[in-house]
């Protein structure tokens, strides 16, 4: 089993109180927007990571992670991108992306908007995970972590919510 924590739109803030959520994930998986590379550099010191630069990360971040990432965890294929949409309304490259690869889980970031579902129409679990940073006109900061078994099936998936916002 593999425990995950997904994150998105931190835009170069690493909430305190997300510290513990990492320590209690094997890896952690971030949808872009990351802001300053010191962000990755103070989570890959706590765990391994798999992240996408977004829309506002700078040259740097851009050099370390890719637009798009496809792998595979326990036989279920994960593809992470920013930009995306969600089921029903994806963009046309996100939509090109989900035909050609067949995800299982397929996670993306940018809206800022808090969002799991299974994609019937595609077969996918869609995973928002909202903005973890305190940038942005949303109210709350959302993450979200899951466990994915050796056979492949996801379970235990939880929504993480700073209330009390830092903002």
């Amino acid at each position: 089993m593999t425990k995950v924590l997904i994150m998105s739109d931190t835009h170069s803030f690493l909430d305190p109180r997300l510290k513990k959520h990492i320590k209690n994930s094997d890896v952690v998986w971030h949808a872009g927007d990351i802001g300053k590379i010191e962000v990755m550099d103070k989570i890959k010191s706590m765990k391994p990571i798999i992240a996408v630069h977004g829309n506002i990360d700078d040259c740097i971040v851009k050099s370390e992670y890719p637009k798009t990432q496809i792998f595979k965890i326990h036989g279920k294929k994960v593809v992470i991108t920013h930009i995306a949409g969600y089921p029903g309304r994806y963009n046309g490259k996100a939509l090109n992306i989900i035909k050609n690869e067949q995800p299982d889980i397929f996670v993306c970031g940018h809206s800022h908007i808090l969002k799991v579902m299974y994609d019937q129409k595609l077969k996918h679990l869609h995973i928002n995970p909202g903005a973890s940073g305190k940038h942005g006109f949303h109210k709350l900061q959302t993450a979200v972590k899951l466990e994915i078994l050796t056979n492949g099936d996801v379970q235990n998936c939880e929504i993480i919510e700073l209330t009390n916002s830092l903002k």
